[in-house]
C-alpha cells in the first residue's frame, strides 16, 4: 500500500527545485538523496530527490528528473507516495490514516459509525467518524476517549465522555444552530 508524504508546491529558482508540502511527521528521514518516489499522476514520475534543503520553514527538492522551471512547473500539484512495505514495521507510536478509514467504530458492544478520515492537527490529532444517521463527528484520538483500535477485526472502540455524540443536536433531534435562526426570526 501507498502513503502519501507530500505534495508539489510551486517552483523555486531556475534549476528545477520545487517547495513541497510535507505530510509526513519524519521529514529527514523521507526526503533524502536518492529517495524515489510513486507519483501521481503518474506520468509526472517516478522521481528520485537529488537535493532537500530548508529555505525557512519550506521544504525545498530537486529531483533527477527535473532539470529546469518549466519542468518543476508541470509536476506542481503532483502527490508523492512511499510504498508502507518500506516503513518500520515495529513502529507502534501511531496509525497512518489508510490503517483507520474504513473501521467500524464501537461503544461497548453497539456499532456507532465508521471511521472516514483522521485530521493530523498540532495539539492532537482528530478521527472523523461518520455515525448511523450519516453524520460527521470528530473526536479527539488520544487514548483516554479511543483505548483501542482493532485493524485486524476491524474497529475502532470508544469511551466517548457523556454529549460528544449529541453536541450539535438538542433533544429532538435537530441542529440547535437552526432552532436559535429560527427563534431569532421569530423575536
Amino acid at each position: 500500500m501507498q502513503l502519501q508524504v507530500a505534495r508539489i508546491g510551486k517552483p523555486h529558482g531556475i534549476r528545477g527545485e520545487v517547495t513541497v508540502q510535507v505530510l509526513t511527521d519524519a521529514p529527514g528521514d523521507r526526503f533524502v538523496p536518492g529517495t524515489e518516489f510513486v507519483v501521481e499522476p503518474a506520468k509526472a514520475g517516478p522521481l528520485t530527490i537529488s537535493s532537500a534543503r530548508w529555505n525557512k520553514d519550506i521544504l525545498l527538492l530537486g529531483f533527477e528528473e527535473i532539470s529546469t522551471r518549466n519542468q518543476a512547473e508541470e509536476i506542481r500539484g503532483a502527490k508523492l507516495f512511499i510504498e508502507t512495505e518500506e516503513l518500520e514495521e515495529d513502529d507502534d507510536e501511531g496509525w497512518y490514516e489508510h490503517e483507520l478509514v474504513g473501521l467500524e467504530v464501537r461503544v461497548g458492544s453497539q456499532t456507532v459509525g465508521k471511521v472516514t478520515a483522521l485530521n493530523t492537527m498540532p495539539v492532537q490529532d482528530l478521527l472523523v467518524i461518520e455515525d448511523i444517521d450519516g453524520k460527521e463527528i470528530l473526536v479527539p484520538f488520544v487514548e483516554e476517549i479511543v483505548p483501542e483500535v482493532n485493524v485486524e477485526d476491524g474497529y475502532v472502540l470508544l469511551t466517548p465522555p457523556p454529549g460528544l455524540f449529541e453536541l450539535n443536536t438538542d433533544a429532538s433531534g435537530t441542529d440547535t444552530e437552526e432552532d436559535d435562526a429560527e427563534t431569532k426570526d421569530d423575536a
